[in-house]
């Protein structure tokens, strides 16, 4: 079948077969689809959009393109857990801890961050020797023991997505529904996992900005991943503000330890359980208050900090480092970010946040470029809370000092005041399943 053919009936609105959408993805593969006219195929799907049928199709045409990885010599009933990406996102290294202290197994393989969202991998190399490239043998023996481990990702896994994602990156075909979740879940499916809870953020500081496109991401990617037998549930989380205080790698660390030992932003708690409590609960490990009551006990008695801490050392880590934060690499360099007049915290652009701790050195623009582990935003204030003239609402860190310039120019504007505060919106807003979407109250910011 020719690849001319394909385009020109995805460009009409047709279906495309089993068979032409694994021609397609093959044939990209191994060089024999030029990238004009993958590229052309992505457009008439941006405009077009895909049935679930050929949305599924695609995904598992990308998950077979490289290696499967079975997880079948780890005992226990695994669950993976995905978030679509956000700023201040360290809900990964709560969870899993969490998760694995109530006897959960977690075999996690992770991203770096791209971008104004944090990769948990990025997040875990600032723990001095934390080894984030395990091999397979040693990755399973860690699991088992632990039941918890979480390593960098194959490049043999969904070889495909890497390659159709680099062409969707330059040819603004990254905002397709089906090319998203096709994305993600070829992946996820290509991990291993026997379930898979799905974090799907919204907001500002989101990939999804609006609640109505989260909704239709997060239906399409658990319809994907039930057809392809297994169990998937999905959250709508709120990501219009930054999670938690910190925006950087280490001291994105620091903060979660300090959820782990009981303290910390409640924004960052609660989040976190929900993820923790609605693994466990896709585990079979009760209904879902059970659940969030067997979470909530192994943060409060330590259980899930012990379950890190060992993670930590399994793989290299300084155990000491997560102990005590000023073992964490440290910036040279600080500056304040101050309210210019009085009033309430409407709003924190979540995005901005991301984009200014970016600038001063803690994301990366481009696969491959280092990183400043240091680096990042430290927020004083959240939203609804009153502020004076001249009050801190941040602070700055980084180790090269020029980069402070950028920072500032985006940060212009990423506070907004009021004299009244707003109401926020709930932390978790609806959690999707095959069979319905339901409203998930909790705590609003």
């Amino acid at each position: 079948m020719r690849m001319f053919d394909l385009i020109t009936k995805k460009k009409r609105g047709g279906e495309l077969t089993v068979e032409e959408i694994g021609s397609l993805v093959r044939g990209f593969v191994k060089g024999d689809i030029p990238d004009e006219q993958m590229s052309a195929f992505l457009m008439a799907v941006w405009f077009q959009g895909m049935t679930e049928r050929e949305t599924g199709n695609f995904t598992l045409a990308m998950r077979d393109s490289g290696d499967c990885v079975d997880l079948s010599a780890i005992s226990g009933f695994k669950v993976d857990k995905h978030s679509t990406g956000g700023v201040g996102d360290k809900t990964t290294l709560i969870v899993l801890p969490v998760f694995a202290a109530c006897g959960g197994v977690a075999p996690k393989m992770s991203g770096r961050g791209l971008g104004h969202t944090g990769g948990t991998i990025d997040k875990l190399e600032a723990i001095p020797g934390f080894r984030t490239t395990l091999s397979e043998t040693e990755f399973f023996e860690i699991v088992k023991r632990e039941g918890l481990a979480i390593t960098g990702q194959s490049a043999e896994l969904a070889p495909a997505d890497k390659k159709i994602y680099a062409l969707r990156d330059v040819t603004a075909t990254v905002d397709s529904i089906p090319l998203i979740a096709s994305s993600i879940m070829s992946k996820k499916l290509a991990a291993g996992a026997d379930a898979i809870l799905l974090d799907v953020t919204v907001g500002s500081g989101a990939f999804m900005k609006e609640v109505p496109d989260a909704l239709r991401l997060a239906e399409t990617m658990v319809a994907i991943g039930e057809a392809a037998g297994k169990h998937t549930v999905a959250l709508l989380t709120d990501m219009d503000a930054p999670l938690g205080l910190a925006v950087g790698n280490a001291i994105e660390v620091a903060e979660a330890v300090q959820v782990l030992i009981g303290s910390g932003p409640e924004d960052l708690k609660t989040v976190s359980l929900a993820l923790a409590a609605n693994m466990l609960v896709l585990s079979g490990q009760g209904e879902y208050e059970v659940c969030a009551e067997k979470a909530a006990n192994a943060l409060s008695t330590g259980l899930a900090f012990d379950a890190f801490c060992r993670m930590v050392a399994a793989q290299g880590g300084d155990v000491s480092a997560v102990k005590d934060a000023c073992k964490l690499p440290q910036a040279a360099y600080k500056e304040t970010v101050r309210a210019t007049g009085d009033g309430y915290i409407t709003h924190i652009d979540a995005e901005k946040i991301g984009l200014a701790a970016m600038a001063l050195g803690a994301g990366r623009e481009k696969q491959g470029e280092s990183i400043d582990m240091a680096a990042g935003i430290y927020l004083k204030k959240k939203p609804g809370d009153f502020v004076r003239e001249g009050e801190e609402l941040a602070f700055l860190l980084t180790n090269e000092q020029e980069r402070f310039a950028m920072a500032r120019f985006i940060l212009a504007d990423a506070f907004r005041a009021g004299e009244k505060p707003t109401e926020g919106r709930p932390l978790v807003l609806a959690r999707v399943t095959r069979e319905r979407i339901e409203t998930y109250l909790s705590t609003g910011r």
